[in-house]
């Protein structure tokens, strides 16, 4: 049994979570301005349209900043590793939080070139997170490659 805490699922946040246990990044889209919208809500904030629908992104983008976490705050997770705040490819400014992961914390670096994994926490739920581009996910018969800290 995983001894990290899950998410908890509401009404504008159950599709997100549905697409992530099917390791698949998708994010509101505004049907009046065509921004895509992180934290899903229910109305879109740069023109107020409640014409939202879900679309999938490619969670490719670049970390814009990041901390790097040395005393333990959240349980089931040992420190060190870097929290990043990640911009994606599809549009300027918009910007998820999720751990790095498959890079030395200290590898990290502003402007590194990332891409979204997933770490599977039980049946239910599954938390985007953000390695170094070029890394592939393990997968049946399939090891994972190791990958430089220059994202190469």
């Amino acid at each position: 049994m995983n001894e990290r805490p899950v998410p908890v699922a509401d009404d504008d946040s159950r599709p997100y979570w549905e697409a992530a246990r099917e390791h698949r990044l998708e994010l509101p889209q505004c049907g009046g301005c065509g921004s895509l919208l992180f934290p899903p809500r229910p109305r879109c904030p740069v023109c107020l349209s409640t014409d939202l629908t879900w679309a999938e992104v490619s969670g490719r983008g670049r970390v814009h900043s990041f901390t790097i976490i040395y005393v333990p705050v959240v349980r089931g997770l040992e420190p060190p590793y870097a929290v990043a705040q990640v911009e994606l490819d599809e549009q300027p400014g918009l910007r998820l939080v999720a751990n790095s992961v498959n890079c030395d914390p200290d590898a990290v670096s502003v402007e590194m070139p990332v891409q979204v994994t997933f770490e599977d926490l039980d049946d239910e739920y599954s938390l985007p997170q953000f390695a170094p581009l070029g890394f592939l996910p393990a997968r049946a018969g399939r090891t994972m490659p190791e990958v430089s800290h220059d994202g190469r």
